[in-house]
């Protein structure tokens, strides 16, 4: 059991030996435990260079291992679910020597990725799409009479989302062959049922009774009482010592659950699940940061780690003040949602499953009643939230951007077309840095500004997004506040919540020849190049409804209307603003920027954004290359291409 991250790289032997499964597969099964020690030292050595997700890698070291060790991989599919689970599974599929580069620009990617490599099968970076993805793999090989085999793992509370139940039920009507593993790290289901369960784990994978239970069918089922009286005892046996008679009803041959760091009994049992035919169904348990005693005694707060720093911390001179740590915008909108949880006892907090990330914590500590966490399930947030409205509640809903998709259904048809009292706070919207374009909120602006009753406001700090939560709390329908991942520019947060006219921008330079119409969190970098330009410059604050009369106005007085959004251009307020002038037959130049019809490689956010042209310069480049004068006056802006 390691206590602390090593700072220098540990001894490996084994390990240096394997670059690629096939290496793994010739070493001999009592070889397999001491990897698997060496392993674990050496994804906490290598994570410690980089920081990243942490603890669900340590808890599938030996399941890795064992599938590696017992599929064909590349060949064989192999399928993994949640995607930050897989460190482990790129230190063994050639990538060792590149974990120094993990989340950085230009190096791999925090989670599963088919253009990096072919044992990357599937691309995961939200959850509950290993088993869809697997099966239609093993029902496109079957297809073609091809024999390769698949395997899907789901944990990390993966099996809570709905997507994961609906591909269960149609596998076990259609019956391919494949194994889905569920990797159950108490952050999900089940309950450790001890030795007998294990003995009964190793009794039902084994070929003899696998043997005598399909022979047996044969013969019970021309005579149905007696078959139908064996069949209840079988389920009834399974139902004392494991939790697998749903998935059994399912359709699905269940075993376990067994212990997912018993590296034999995981070979044993996987090994004879692999040539077994139709849908089998592993259940495992582990332990998120196994082998690490901080990250197994705090399991969430060790979910990922920041970089270690090797230097020790100078200490501060006598005179030296300690400067204030700028709040993240979570914090604020946890911050913000005690303060009216405690003025208004309607309010009802939602997350799927995200409450550490959104900051809710203290939120679901002082009102645990009124707090609700519906595990990975987006969907069910959504329209959660919309029935508690129908009942005169106050619903807020805690959710990435990128999740927020997956749910785009019940927002359309649940709160939006019944113009239901449910407030969204929107996190990590916008480019989010090392987790890449999986995670990064690109569309929401696009895909809300469409929608009938919205109201979608944008702050550019983060006392204007308190401001704005309370303002669209108070609004009686649909409404949205969309803020990044981290901290702001540092703005001071007055406690007092006042309602900000819906609708209507702030000004923040006077200039001229060019308006510059900032939504959202770019306005610093918008107000730096506005004033290299001597131009106007607008803290839009509202996406929907737009403040037509000020935007007229500018067109109005000025050559060049220039829109700055950290989201898609397609779809995005540029167009609605476009949408305006045009509708108002209105002839002023527009220039709109934003995120280009691409998807943003990982890199650091500030990387990001001087890759698409959103930092300082790159927004005062492309202004300056439509202004009167200029050589490239009739080019569009040039968009730099994507890094890597």
């Amino acid at each position: 059991m390691l206590h602390e991250i090593p700072l220098i790289r540990p001894d490996t032997p084994l390990l240096d030996a394997i670059n690629l499964p096939a290496d793994l597969r010739r070493l001999d099964r009592e070889q397999l435990e001491p990897l698997a020690e060496e392993m674990r030292a050496f994804l906490l050595w290598s994570v410690g260079q980089t920081g990243g997700h942490f603890g669900a890698g340590l808890g599938v070291v030996e399941l890795t291992i064992a599938l590696h060790y017992l599929y064909d991989t590349p060949t064989d599919r192999l399928v993994w679910d949640v995607g930050h689970q897989t460190y482990p599974h790129k230190i063994l599929t050639g990538r060792k020597d590149r974990m120094h580069t993990m989340r950085q620009a230009e190096g791999l990617s925090g989670f599963p990725k088919r253009a990096e490599s072919e044992y990357d099968t599937f691309g995961v970076g939200h959850s509950s799409t290993s088993i869809s993805a697997a099966m239609g793999m093993a029902v496109g090989l079957a297809n073609a009479g091809d024999r390769r085999k698949v395997c899907a793992v789901i944990g990390d509370g993966a099996m809570t989302g709905g997507m994961a139940i609906e591909a269960l039920a149609h596998a076990g009507h259609v019956r391919p062959n494949m194994l889905v593993v569920l990797n159950d790290n108490q952050m999900s289901i089940g309950h450790n049922s001890g030795g007998l369960a294990s003995y009964f784990a190793k009794m039902w994978s084994s070929k003899t009774y696998i043997s005598l239970r399909e022979g047996g069918k044969s013969v019970l089922k021309r005579m149905p009482p007696a078959w139908d009286l064996v069949k209840r005892t079988e389920e009834h046996m399974k139902g004392m010592v494991a939790p697998g008679t749903l998935f059994e009803e399912l359709g699905w041959h269940y075993i376990g659950p067994i212990d997912g760091h018993d590296l034999p009994q995981l070979l044993h049992t996987i090994e004879n699940m692999r040539e077994l035919e139709g849908p089998q169904f592993l259940h495992i348990q582990t332990r998120k940061g196994r082998g690490f005693e901080p990250a197994e005694s705090d399991q969430v707060g060790y979910h990922a780690i920041n970089k270690v720093d090797p230097e020790p911390l100078k200490p501060k001179a006598a005179n030296e003040e300690e400067k204030p740590k700028k709040p993240k915008y979570q914090q604020v909108f946890g911050d913000w949602l005690c303060d009216m949880a405690l003025l208004d006892e309607r309010l009802i907090g939602i997350t799927p499953a995200m409450c550490e990330g959104s900051g809710m914590v203290e939120f679901a500590e002082r009102y645990p009643e009124r707090y609700h966490d519906v595990a990975i399930a987006e969907q069910h947030a959504v329209t959660l939230g919309a029935g508690i409205a129908c009942e005169g509640g106050k619903p807020v809903v805690a959710i990435y951007s990128t999740f927020l998709q997956r749910g785009y259904d019940q927002l359309v048809h649940d709160v939006a077309l019944q113009n239901l009292d449910v407030t969204f706070g929107i996190d990590r919207a916008g480019l989010v840095g090392e987790d890449g374009a999986t995670h990064a909120g690109s569309f929401d602006l696009s895909y809300m500004r469409c929608l009938p009753n919205m109201v979608i406001a944008a702050p550019s700090d983060e006392n204007e997004c308190r401001q704005l939560l309370y303002t669209c709390y108070q609004y009686e329908g649909p409404s949205a506040v969309r803020y990044p991942r981290g901290t702001g520019p540092g703005a001071e947060i007055k406690k007092e919540m006042k309602r900000l006219p819906i609708g209507e921008a702030l000004q923040v330079r006077r200039g001229r020849q060019v308006a510059i119409l900032n939504f959202g969190v770019l306005l610093p970098q918008a107000l730096e190049a506005g004033s290299r330009l001597d131009a106007t410059v607008y803290d839009m604050r509202w996406v929907k409804p737009l403040d037509e009369a000020r935007i007229l106005e500018l067109a109005g007085s000025h050559e060049l209307i220039v829109t700055v959004e950290d989201n898609a251009i397609a779809g995005g307020v540029g167009s609605a603003v476009n949408e305006l002038l045009i509708r108002e037959n209105s002839h002023v130049r527009l220039l709109n920027l934003g995120l280009p019809d691409r998807f943003v490689d990982h890199g650091k956010r500030e990387l990001q954004l001087e890759w698409v042209g959103l930092d300082a310069d790159g927004i005062y480049q492309a202004i300056s290359k439509r202004l009167p004068g200029s050589e490239t006056e009739s080019e569009k802006p040039v968009i730099p291409a994507e890094a890597g």
